[in-house]
């Protein structure tokens, strides 16, 4: 049976500019989220007779660090935020896209993310939110949560 208009409203498209990222707890909002990726190092391997049955590409199950960049997002308190990016420790951390009632659609685990850096917005004194213009990571053990 097909949907009605509103219901097909409701469930398509989803609105980019809603990612929540979960780090330790603490839960942040992103506008924009890029470099989600999953890298594997491979060699190419010849042998002596590789003139008749080709090369073959060994993959090496080991992590590459990409680099994803979380843009335009809010918190409530900083200070966590704050020694994340001070500290030399790895966090893992789940993003979600959401719908417009805040219910997580697609889900990405990060196994590894260290923070590089972080920049923020203006601030606003008539606000409890610390404005986060962006904050980059270096990431590896990105998957697909289902």
């Amino acid at each position: 049976m097909a949907q009605s208009l509103p219901e097909q409203r409701a469930s398509y498209p989803l609105a980019a500019y809603n990612f929540r990222v979960d780090v330790g707890g603490r839960t942040l909002s992103f506008a924009r989220v890029s470099g989600l990726q999953r890298e594997h190092q491979t060699l190419t391997y010849r042998h002596g007779l590789s003139f008749l049955e080709g090369e073959r590409i060994a993959k090496f199950f080991i992590d590459k660090y990409v680099t994803v960049t979380l843009e335009r997002g809010t918190t409530i308190g900083g200070a966590d935020l704050y020694e994340w990016v001070e500290s030399k420790d790895s966090r893992s951390l789940e993003i979600h896209l959401c719908d417009q009632t805040g219910a997580p659609v697609v889900s990405w685990r990060v196994a590894k993310a260290l923070a590089v850096k972080l920049s923020a917005s203006t601030y606003d004194a008539q606000t409890n939110e610390v404005a986060i213009e962006t904050l980059e990571l270096k990431a590896a053990g990105i998957t697909l949560a289902h």
